[in-house]
């Protein structure tokens, strides 16, 4: 498990749908948006960002065009136009996300036709919400704008942070889980990701629980990017869940992708980032390395390593197939007194400090360890943890083959074990 877990650090609406077709917002219209477009001066030339510069390759735009989307791109650059004040902008942005949000989630169900990619891909979101973001870069408003505050506002609402709140009824148990853009895109840019894909098939759904109980499930997709870790996307993703209310989740799990073959609970998240040399999806790294790991900037205060609240037994004993379901004690520590890492494969020992949880030094660990903090904090009696799923495989050898039946078979079989391992964990106890 030790090696796996080295191993995997180191590779690791407001629209209205017609079909094939993409209406935009109400408050951006074709016609406003073409009635508006004299209100920006000509787009700038900024350079794109270390993300956004992938769009050049052909196969991104393939893949949001086979998914139907491609008007959310062509559109978006004359509805920014029709914002006159900033007010407006931030009202405009919020909508397109949450549009495009919708707009995925839909289509991974299956209820919004469009595009022969097989429903459940999540790189379609991906790449389009990456597009949108370079026209937002290149807008020039006729008023000042805070730029970077304006694509947070439209991350948020591209990513399920906004407007996707739990429908209350009585009896249903409240799951809220959260998944992950594809990342490792400079080796593959093809790549998936089948926590984000699991997010979105399974957002909204009901499902019954293992006890006949019935579940809504919530989620949301997050940013390989220590940047946004850094700003708090996960605890404002998380923090409105954690309290009470009608907003209140009865569990939270993040999940993400993690070794060949297997899925594993993991025991122990630790405080500590140490994945360097490996990058975000922006080339940007954590500044942590096994041999000094450091802590992540805007952490609260919270012991070195947190441990699962999720019934890994019930859930281990339950679910096997098609892939086996492991409970991961693995951890990294620099014991008390000691300046050297240590792994262990039985937690962590007292007075350590934390090197890498079960899911390694990287954003898996630090999701585990930001939303379960946070957690104890808010709503300490709540079952709460992280699930790694397997590495989805199957991509075809021909580079230019973007999808193919084993790639979707096998996305879909990680997405039921999620489901399956949510039906035996949300269960009251």
């Amino acid at each position: 498990m030790m090696f796996l877990r080295r191993a995997a650090s180191a590779a690791a609406l407001l629209v209205t749908v017609l079909p094939l077709t993409v209406a935009s917002p109400a408050q951006a219209s074709p016609a406003q948006a073409a009635g508006g477009a004299a209100a920006c001066r000509p787009p700038s030339s900024v350079p794109l960002d270390a993300e956004q510069s992938r769009l050049t390759d052909a196969r991104t735009t393939a893949l949001v065009e086979r998914a139907g989307f491609g008007d959310f791109i062509r559109r978006f650059p004359a509805a920014l136009c029709t914002a006159r004040s900033r007010a407006e902008a931030e009202r405009l942005l919020d909508s397109w996300g949450q549009a495009l949000w919708q707009a995925s989630v839909r289509r991974a169900q299956s209820q919004r036709p469009g595009g022969d990619l097989a429903p459940g891909d999540d790189r379609p979101l991906y790449w389009a919400r990456l597009g949108m973001t370079a026209a937002l870069a290149r807008w020039q408003p006729e008023f000042p704008a805070d730029r970077a505050a304006l694509r947070a506002r439209f991350e948020d609402a591209s990513r399920g942070l906004t407007d996707n709140a739990f429908r209350t009824a009585p009896g249903v148990r409240r799951i809220f889980i959260s998944g992950f853009d594809p990342f490792g895109l400079d080796a593959e840019i093809r790549r998936a990701n089948p926590s984000g894909s699991a997010a979105l098939q399974l957002n909204g759904r009901r499902i019954t629980l293992a006890d006949g109980t019935p579940a809504e499930i919530r989620a949301v997709v997050l940013p390989v990017r220590y940047a946004d870790f850094d700003a708090g996307m996960v605890e404002r993703a998380f923090a409105p869940h954690l309290a009470a209310g009608p907003a209140s989740a009865d569990i939270i799990t993040t999940v993400s992708q993690g070794y060949p073959g297997i899925f594993t609970l993991e025991d122990w998240a630790g405080r500590a980032r140490s994945a360097d040399p490996y990058p975000d999806n922006a080339r940007a790294l954590s500044g942590g390395t096994r041999e000094r790991p450091v802590t992540a900037p805007g952490l609260g205060p919270g012991p070195e390593f947190i441990r699962t609240t999720l019934p890994a037994g019930a859930v281990t004993a339950a679910v096997q197939t098609p892939y086996p379901v492991l409970l991961n004690s693995d951890v990294t520590e620099i014991p008390a007194g000691a300046t050297a890492p240590v792994d262990r494969t039985d937690g962590p020992t007292p007075g350590s400090r934390a090197v890498a949880g079960g899911g390694g030094g990287y954003l898996s660990n630090e999701v585990a360890y930001r939303s379960n903090r946070l957690r104890a904090e808010l709503a300490p009696h709540l079952p709460g943890g992280h699930l790694h799923t397997p590495v989805l495989t199957g991509l075809p050898a021909d580079p230019q083959l973007l999808t193919g039946p084993e790639f979707e078979r096998n996305e879909s079989a990680i997405t039921a074990e999620v489901r399956a391992v949510l039906e035996h964990a949300a269960v009251r106890r």
